[in-house]
């Protein structure tokens, strides 16, 4: 059970549910002999069975925290991978007990950066090294290859870097998908923007889904086809790719596809959320972000949507309002157009989200960077984010993806047929907040002139606020009621 004496772990981890579990063998697996720990021990012994099982891999099992901090050569190194939150101080709490100066410790769960950081500020007290790491991929990703985003001390992050390179998904042309992200809780951070975006890239696809199915009646074996044959493009990504194979699952329970027998219910975890209150606290339009947030806490008023939908039934509303006949290969055709377009508006706002925080915070982030650890392992992977890197790469200081010449050549390439789906959707009473915020986002900002003077000049009406003007400089205060008044 226990690592020989002399032969001590190259490193140790904590916590040993599916996440834990699976990249404790994935660091074995490429030759870096790992202790693990677990409070509840079954899972320690269960780990180690595998490890036996997957390869006779080099993967020592601990019952007690002691035993487990001894098996590790120093300066230690401790990856935990519990639930954020209090189960991370109480981690920590029973690890740091046994560890010296110039050990580390590093999360690899989703964890509020702010936590992040108050912890590294402890831990420096205890002359112990701290790294928040974003892991990205799930099971399968942490088994074989996830995305990793390690923020906070770049010493600690030195001592383990030789092992993330190599645990890490590999890209062929583009490298190990982990690098330094920066200071701080950084990586959370970054990590939970991902996780930001991945909620909007998940929607639109849902959206596409819907309009296909209830407008253009497409079966679950054509939708199976669209969305394999989209994979094979411009859309070429994890999620579409899952999406395609869900589709083909039969009903193991009856009769029929999986997919119509799965509750129209959303779960979540929260990093979302923290994604859409980020973005109000630092004044970062994430509209596709929101909506898509806004459409989870929708989905779960189940009861409420069923008595609505007969409320609404009796003034002659169906699901659909429209019996329209479509061309089927046309409004496919412009469901991938309108989806495109949409998603390069959710990944420009996580994008503009991570640079508004990193110049808050001084933590001086490689946008480029970024995309390019995000294009293997990761659950928002896709091969447009290669496009993404050299967008920044062309200008680190873009402003915005949308004006990127490239990608702004392909929006105005796109737009006809996403204003089409949208309209249609629309017309057919079927909601598509996300590619209707999105395509609102992009109206909107391609526009010099908006009708905010009119909300200004309302503001200084009843409150005094001031305007600027566009042909004078300064700041100009009009006594509206007054003026109304008179005349």
């Amino acid at each position: 059970m226990a690592a020989p004496s002399q032969n001590l772990s190259r490193i140790g981890l904590a916590g040993l549910a599916v996440m834990g579990q699976n990249l404790a063998l994935n660091i074995a697996e490429k030759g870096f002999p790992i202790s693990v720990y677990n409070r509840t021990t079954s899972k320690v012994d269960e780990t180690v069975e595998r490890a036996k099982k997957e390869g006779n891999l080099p993967l020592y099992g601990f019952h007690d925290p002691e035993s487990f901090i001894q098996s590790i050569q120093k300066p230690r190194v401790i990856i935990m991978l519990v639930k954020a939150g209090a189960p991370v101080d109480q981690t920590i709490k029973t690890l740091s007990v046994y560890m010296e100066k110039g050990d580390c410790i590093i999360d690899g769960g989703n964890e509020w950066y702010e936590n992040t950081e108050r912890r590294e500020k402890a831990m420096a007290e205890l002359g112990l090294l701290y790294l928040g790491m974003g892991v990205s991929g799930g099971e399968e990703g942490a088994r074989n290859g996830p995305s990793m985003m390690p923020g906070g001390s770049y010493e600690a992050y030195k001592y383990i870097e030789d092992i993330l390179l190599k645990v890490s998904a590999q890209v062929p042309d583009s490298g190990p998908c982990v690098t330094y992200i920066g200071k701080g809780g950084s990586g959370n951070f970054v990590k939970m923007v991902h996780n930001g975006i991945e909620y909007g890239d998940m929607q639109l696809i849902s959206e596409a889904y819907d309009v296909l199915k209830s407008v253009g009646k497409l079966s679950n074996e054509e939708l199976h086809n669209v969305f394999s044959e989209w994979n094979k493009g411009e859309l070429l990504s994890f999620l579409v790719e899952i999406t395609a194979d869900i589709f083909k699952i039969k009903d193991d329970k009856g009769e029929g596809y999986l997919v119509d027998k799965v509750l129209d219910k959303t779960g979540m975890k929260g990093t979302g959320k923290w994604t859409v209150q980020q973005a109000a606290d630092l004044s970062i339009a994430a509209p596709t972000i929101a909506s898509s947030l806004d459409a989870r806490f929708l989905s779960g008023l189940k009861d409420e949507r069923v008595k609505a939908a007969n409320v609404f039934k009796s003034g002659g509303f169906g699901d659909i309002l429209t019996d329209q006949t479509v061309d089927k290969e046309k409004l496919i055709n412009d469901v991938r157009q309108a989806l495109y377009a949409a998603k390069i508006c959710s990944y420009a706002q996580g994008m503009n989200l991570i640079r508004a925080k990193s110049v808050e915070q001084g933590w001086d982030l490689k946008l480029g960077e970024l995309a390019r650890i995000w294009k293997g392992g990761c659950i928002i992977r896709a091969v447009f984010l290669d496009r993404i890197k050299q967008a920044y790469d062309r200008n680190a200081d873009l402003a915005n993806l949308l004006v990127d010449p490239e990608f702004a050549k392909e929006m105005i390439e796109r737009q006809s047929a996403w204003r089409r789906v949208v309209c249609l959707a629309i017309n057919s009473g079927i909601s598509t907040p996300g590619m209707s915020s999105s395509l609102a986002y992009f109206d909107t900002y391609r526009r010099a002139r908006l009708p905010a003077n009119l909300v200004q000049a309302q503001r200084d009406y009843f409150g005094a606020h001031t305007y600027e003007r566009t042909d004078i400089p300064g700041s100009f205060h009009t006594e509206w009621f007054k003026l109304a008044k008179q005349s």
